[in-house]
């Protein structure tokens, strides 16, 4: 079956429009563009019109965590937070430091982020990030005890905005990490700054 061009971009728009998370060019044509003979190439190059489309609007068409979904433009965000009742909830500085050292030591064990840490991780942290589905288990550390090694998800980058962890703020050398956790009260403001963005 055929469809045009212009055809193709609406049906795109509503996929896109609907979903409730990001969907990426593989899962359209597997969807809704089943139907239709239609390439990948051609399915990108009308979601890049979209995007073209979308500019000068007060929502975007932007690619978060490998796939493609529609969102308000960040600087309109003071604005619309009104229409939320519910407030974000607040996560503790533990949480917010598990989660970093997870983000960015991937994959990792508890111990891993105690060390980087220095103190323990508690059972509710894990649990708050798991529930959140902004990390899960992904295999077992090979050494006495076979630790859980924990990873992030692609539920963490559409939350964040990250089309990939390589768009993680770089860190300039391998004490980095360790270093920015010796203030704690700084990585816990930037890590709460990115989550409000």
């Amino acid at each position: 079956m055929q469809i045009n061009a212009e055809q193709l971009k609406q049906l795109i728009e509503a996929c896109l429009f609907v979903q409730a998370k990001p969907i990426t060019l593989k899962e359209l044509r597997e969807t809704v563009l089943a139907p239709f003979s239609v390439s990948r190439e051609r399915i990108r190059a009308a979601v890049e019109e979209l995007q073209q489309d979308y500019l000068p609007r007060g929502v975007q068409l932007v690619k978060v965590a490998g796939g493609y979904r529609f969102q308000s433009r960040e600087e309109l965000s003071p604005y619309l937070q009104v229409l939320w009742q519910e407030k974000a909830p607040k996560y503790s500085r533990a949480t917010l430091e598990t989660l970093a050292v997870i983000a960015y030591r991937q994959p990792v064990t508890r111990g891993d982020i105690e060390q980087v840490r220095g103190v323990a991780v508690g059972s509710h942290t894990i649990k708050v990030l798991s529930e959140r589905n902004w990390i899960r288990v992904v295999g077992h550390k090979e050494v006495a005890g076979r630790p859980v090694l924990y990873a992030t998800t692609t539920e963490f980058l559409s939350y964040f905005g990250l089309d990939t962890l390589a768009d993680l703020p770089p860190l300039t050398d391998p004490e980095s990490l360790a270093a920015l956790f010796s203030n704690r009260e700084q990585a816990a403001e930037q890590l709460e700054e990115s989550t409000n963005e």
